[in-house]
């Protein structure tokens, strides 16, 4: 179903209660199935608020987004159980080892015992944990840490998956190994929206972006082909261009 709609995102808006301001402004975007699409901005651009809504996290003030998987539009539930989602901020028991806390959320996603024997024994191997899989997380070095955050998010092998700023704060080892798996999984048909502040990292992985500012998206379409519409020679000189060079808190 390459190059078919995955996720269709139909004038969102944002208003948070104790906001004067939306927060996010007449967001309209498609995604392709099988994409590694961008959403990328400066500080306080937007893009966390609308990865939050995309992944059911928090809601919408108004739009609508339509969810399609093998060409079928799925429901709230079949999109809990066939989407991941990779925070910024870790999201697992600093006090139960990788593989207890592969377990845990393997179990939320009512994977049988033995699927999810297999799952985390896989990614346990690919991401490099397998030696520390029954050590406390909580003596993870940061780069352990970002992969077992990866594991948690792919444990139930979904056919969607947000990243948010998925290599922050890690050594160029373990970025290039979660880079090099994620290209993996997407050449296996895993649809991929991302957000990132590593512009080489995001040039070289995304196939399409929105630049996203003040709650706007401010230009979106294939990287290639808006690197050429703005005569800029990469993704960095893109951005820049686009959002300004203005300090942003």
């Amino acid at each position: 179903m390459a190059g078919a709609v995955c996720i269709q995102i139909q004038n969102i808006y944002k208003r948070y209660k104790s906001s004067r301001e939306d927060s996010l402004t007449d967001v309209s975007l498609d995604i392709q199935t099988g994409d590694v699409f961008g959403l990328l901005g400066p500080n306080g651009a937007g893009k966390t608020t609308l990865i939050s809504i995309l992944c059911g996290i928090i809601p919408a003030s108004s739009g609508q987004i339509h969810y399609f998987i093998d060409g079928d539009q799925v429901t709230e539930t079949e999109r809990k159980n066939r989407v991941g989602f990779v925070p910024q901020e870790y999201a697992f028991y600093q006090e139960l080892t990788a593989r207890q806390n592969l377990d845990y959320f393997g179990a939320m996603y009512n994977l049988s015992k033995s699927n999810l024997q297999q799952r985390r024994e896989h990614l346990l191997e690919v991401l490099g944990l397998t030696k520390a899989a029954d050590k406390k997380v909580s003596t993870y070095s940061g780069g352990m840490k970002r992969r077992i955050n990866l594991a948690i998010g792919i444990i139930h092998e979904p056919a969607i998956l947000f990243l948010d700023e998925p290599t922050v704060g890690v050594d160029v080892q373990s970025r290039n190994a979660i880079i090099r798996y994620l290209q993996q999984i997407n050449q296996s048909g895993t649809t991929i929206i991302y957000t990132s502040h590593h512009m080489g990292e995001a040039e070289e992985f995304c196939k399409h972006i929105a630049l996203i500012d003040n709650g706007k998206v401010i230009a979106a379409g294939e990287l290639l082909k808006l690197k050429t519409e703005n005569a800029v020679p990469s993704l960095q000189s893109l951005f820049i261009k686009l959002t300004g060079e203005q300090y942003r808190d």
